[in-house]
């Protein structure tokens, strides 16, 4: 029997795709770098590994992956992240043929290299923040003082390869010149590194999410972000799916055309106080809102896998609205979060934790904690209550 390997299992993203597949009766093993995990402890889950830490260990990481591809019998293999991602396409010729559905690497670099795609979309008349473009500080004469200020100081790459080992980086803002220059003194991402300073656009994140199949559009969603933690702008802990905004699919397609995509891929874009919206960036990764887009009928990681295997797919063109997913646990933290903050008025910390405990049942759906498949939720709860503890 031919198995399907799921990498990154402690991702959201990763028991999404675990029982997407695992409801359409393919046979599932996951594996992380933790003893065990999130997708690990699905029904769907027929089997877990641990492997070596892929940012502290790529080379063992490699290998084990290469060995349990022969002892398992694995065909499709579906990292989540975008740094195990990168070390299978990297060492794709020690991987026995493997199947990975994604594009070639170059074609990934050319739009994960944020540097690269802000220049490709501007040669496609996709606007883009106010840009500066610098190789390094190193080599370099910056002039900050002239900059627009709040600022945002952005490495090219999400992760950079240094002495045999991966490093993420992060993107920082300054208020001030003096507070960029410190932060570029500071953070050895930008002394031998590429990267850009962007003028901070002030409004809301709004992504489109696709699916491609060798150059050809097969599938487009889209949702707004009804709270997230920190509230003040993170991770997405109450969703729901929306209509697409014809302007900002029209950007993504010109995109994601141009570079003849495969596979899947999150078009982000700010939209400022004024309507006007601005690229950002492209994952081409699995977001952490994935359940969502399958609740409401886009079942993207059974479609990948269908493509995967060259079976022909048909284009989806719609998808239920008003759908909505809640990641419990991440929203108790929201909350939490909220209710510490001393800026908050009691009024607006009541109404906080109304919404909290009086969701819309009839359209909301819980991200982990999942009646057919609890057991991935008693494990978060377990890990949360740990770390409450420590």
């Amino acid at each position: 029997m031919k198995h399907v390997l799921i990498l990154d299992a402690n991702q959201r993203s990763a028991l999404a795709v675990t029982r997407s597949l695992g409801q359409h009766t393919v046979p599932i093993l996951t594996a992380d770098s933790t003893i065990t995990a999130l997708a690990g402890r699905s029904r769907y889950a027929l089997n877990y590994f641990q492997y070596p830490e892929p940012s502290i260990f790529p080379e063992q990481f490699i290998n084990f992956i290469s060995k349990i591809i022969v002892e398992y019998n694995i065909h499709v293999i579906f990292p989540v992240t975008e740094l195990t991602t990168t070390l299978l396409l990297e060492n794709q010729d020690k991987l026995h043929n493997i199947v990975l559905p994604f594009p070639a690497l170059d074609t990934i670099t050319a739009i994960s290299n944020k540097s690269l795609l802000m220049r490709t979309a501007e040669s496609l008349n996709i606007p883009i923040p106010r840009t500066w473009h610098e190789d390094n500080t190193k080599n370099s004469r910056l002039s900050l003082d002239d900059k627009p200020y709040p600022l945002v100081l952005k490495p090219s790459m999400s992760w950079l390869k240094q002495d045999g080992k991966w490093l993420h980086t992060l993107v920082q803002f300054a208020d001030t010149p003096q507070m960029a220059q410190h932060i570029l003194n500071e953070d050895p991402a930008f002394s031998t590194h590429p990267f850009m300073l962007q003028k901070c656009v002030l409004g809301h994140g709004q992504g489109i999410f696709a699916l491609y199949n060798k150059g050809e559009a097969v599938a487009f969603f889209s949702h707004r972000r009804i709270r997230e933690k920190p509230y003040w702008g993170g991770v997405s802990v109450l969703s729901e799916s929306t209509d697409i905004n014809p302007e900002l699919l029209a950007y993504s397609r010109t995109l994601l055309d141009a570079v003849k995509w495969h596979g899947i891929a999150m078009v982000e874009f700010k939209v400022s106080d004024d309507g006007a919206a601005y690229l950002m960036e492209i994952n081409t990764r699995f977001w952490g809102s994935l359940q969502l887009a399958i609740d409401a009928g886009v079942d993207f990681p059974w479609l990948l896998y269908q493509i995967s295997l060259n079976h022909s797919v048909e284009p989806v063109t719609n998808y239920k609205t008003g759908v909505r997913l809640r990641w419990a646990l991440g929203d108790l933290d929201g909350l939490y979060i909220r209710l510490k903050d001393k800026k908050l008025t009691m009024g607006q910390k009541i109404k906080a934790i109304l919404h909290f405990l009086i969701p819309a049942p009839f359209k909301t759906r819980h991200e982990v904690n999942r009646w057919q498949d609890m057991r991935p939720f008693w494990y978060e709860l377990k890990q949360y209550i740990k770390a409450l503890i420590k």
